[in-house]
């Protein structure tokens, strides 16, 4: 009996041992697409920005080596810089490093780096089709039920059940509702990109400091990867921090433009070194507020306005990323006019 008995309990935890490890296969492959997703994205994000960033940090160089206007490569291979008006304070070049002030980046990346460009625009196929899991193979039952709960419609009317994705079946009244819901994200992301851009492309040109070991193109330089280590580190934070307020990020950045344009025209910090902290500190609202922004907007949006949500609000970095362009090239010219 006591033999019987025992392996009459063993039976059963065996059973239980198969029954409980069964479901640990389907949790375990969504861990795994989890993170081939989380990797897949952030080398896509990584790959995307890669150029662009490498462009606005070389403006500098770029605009100090170029040649005169019978120079078709706009590019001088000499080491030696040639000042456009080395009497005035700033140490100005004859063209702004605003965005729009610089059409010779596409031709510098095409002639200097195409075979960072050619892997680029391949190593981004290859991590889309390899790394990401498609959504049909992922169980929709995954979804963190924080985020559901978090999620409320934009726009208070009801609409008709749609599929998720079907944004182009929305009418045009639907659309206008949407963007008009928006507004509240759109405005202070405009606002954010308006103030960091026209602080990167251009006052730091301006914020030249002659009592360092760095020259002007070193300080650019610093300016620039300071900025993008801000951006990189509040992008990746949005598992450790979530804010609600993007007006609160674009006050604080409106702040630094303000606090930097005035010691462009009055040089009153004694270091350099606290603009870096400065630029630092710029680097992380601007990629707080870009993350955020559409983290609510994709929570705060229904299935079927999402994806036009999504592509709407994209306008607010070019719309900001123009206006600083447009107003900080008169700027540059009127400043670097000065003895």
């Amino acid at each position: 009996m006591g033999g019987c008995e025992g392996s009459r309990w063993r039976l059963p935890n065996s059973e239980r041992e198969e029954t409980t490890s069964e479901p640990q296969a389907p949790l375990l492959d969504r861990q795994s697409a989890h993170w081939k997703n989380a990797v897949g994205f952030w080398l896509l994000g990584l790959c995307n920005n890669f150029s662009y960033v490498v462009m606005l940090s070389a403006a500098h160089d770029i605009l100090r080596h170029e040649r005169a206007s019978g120079n078709q490569s706009h590019v001088d291979p000499s080491p030696m810089p040639i000042p456009h008006n080395s009497s005035s304070r700033f140490d100005c070049n004859s063209v702004s490093t605003a965005p729009s002030g610089a059409p010779q980046w596409g031709l510098f990346c095409g002639q200097l780096c195409p075979g960072c460009l050619f892997s680029l625009s391949v190593n981004q196929p290859v991590r889309y089709f390899l790394l990401l899991t498609s959504p049909e193979s992922q169980d929709p039952g995954g979804e963190d039920e924080a985020d559901t709960g978090a999620r409320q419609p934009l726009i208070g009317t009801e609409t008709s059940e749609l599929k998720p994705g079907s944004s182009w079946n929305l009418s045009l009244q639907e659309r206008w509702t949407v963007f008009k819901g928006l507004l509240c994200y759109i405005i202070p992301l405009v606002l954010v990109y308006f103030a960091e851009y026209f602080i990167n492309q251009g006052l730091f040109e301006l914020l030249f400091f002659r009592n360092t070991s760095l020259s002007h193109a070193q300080q650019y330089r610093w300016y620039q990867m300071l900025y993008q280590a801000g951006v990189f580190t509040s992008r990746s934070s949005l598992r450790c921090c979530r804010i609600r307020f993007i007006w609160v990020l674009a006050l604080l950045q409106c702040l630094n433009l303000a606090f930097l344009l005035a010691d462009v025209l009055l040089t009153f910090l004694p270091s350099i070194y606290m603009v870096f902290l400065i630029i630092l500190y710029e680097g992380l609202l601007g990629g707080a507020a870009y993350v955020n922004t559409f983290h609510n907007i994709a929570l705060e949006t229904n299935d079927q306005h999402r994806e036009f949500a999504m592509a709407a609000a994209c306008i607010s970095d070019t719309l900001g990323i123009s206006l600083s362009g447009v107003l900080a090239l008169p700027l540059h010219d009127f400043l670097c006019s000065l003895p």
